[in-house]
């Protein structure tokens, strides 16, 4: 039996096209960063931590005096500057659409959720309509642990590795975030809370992210912000 495949719409593909360029970007930013900090530790020139404004000259007040350091280096810094400026204009992209956009807006009303989280859930989703159930989505993103059988064995392993793997980091890491920084405190932020004092840490961050992807697809296709919309089964404390 053929099943029918879903083909993304244009905007939907114009949006991963600028999301995959920003990652790319940044990536390739961070590698320069890292490099620069490498060949610099074996001259035993440590960088320490600097922030990303201050990261230029502090390389340069640590390059003084080597010639042929700072030919190597001056390039690197070069491109780290394109590229710096490059990823800044995708960035500031992503961030006016998402704003522009009343599916995002509504989708950034979950805690933890910003724009590019939100950017990344709706253009991979495109069609909320293509899932009948939002429970659904949570699988479709791979965010179900892997299970093995055999014989009298039955065990869960890890998140599994199918599914968008974009959507998959974004809505892994806001769960991070959600579990291990001060923010506002929510009835998702309980409800993970109590799996991690019954599961772990590692297990309730891959539950909420989940059950964010849930949530969000419900918020969607309601067309209501969390704030408004209780989560199913937990009680409403927003």
């Amino acid at each position: 039996m053929v099943r029918p495949v879903h083909a993304k719409s244009s905007p939907a593909q114009d949006t991963r096209a600028l999301l995959v360029g920003r990652k790319l970007l940044q990536s390739k930013l961070l590698d320069v960063e890292l490099s620069i900090r490498g060949i610099l530790r074996g001259y035993g020139l440590k960088v320490g931590e600097v922030s990303r404004g201050r990261f230029e000259a502090r390389i340069r007040e640590l390059i003084a005096g080597h010639s042929t350091l700072s030919r190597v280096i001056d390039a690197m810094l070069t491109a780290r500057v394109a590229l710096w400026s490059e990823f800044t204009k995708l960035h500031r992209e992503m961030r006016r659409i998402a704003r522009a956009d009343k599916v995002c807006k509504r989708l950034m009303s979950a805690p933890g959720v910003g724009a590019l989280v939100a950017l990344t859930y709706r253009s991979a989703v495109d069609d909320p309509a293509r899932f009948e159930k939002s429970r659904t989505v949570g699988a479709y993103f791979g965010l179900t642990p892997k299970k093995y059988q055999s014989g009298e064995t039955d065990r869960d392993g890890g998140v599994s590795k199918v599914g968008d793997a974009m959507v998959q980091t974004a809505l892994f890491e806001t769960a991070h975030i959600m579990l291990t920084r001060a923010t506002r405190f929510s009835s998702l932020k309980r409800w993970a809370l109590d799996v991690a004092r019954r599961r772990g840490m590692k297990r309730a961050k891959v539950a909420l992210a989940r059950k964010l992807g849930v949530v969000l697809h419900r918020m969607w296709v309601d067309a209501t912000s969390l704030e408004r919309k209780p989560c199913r089964g937990m009680r409403r404390d927003m």
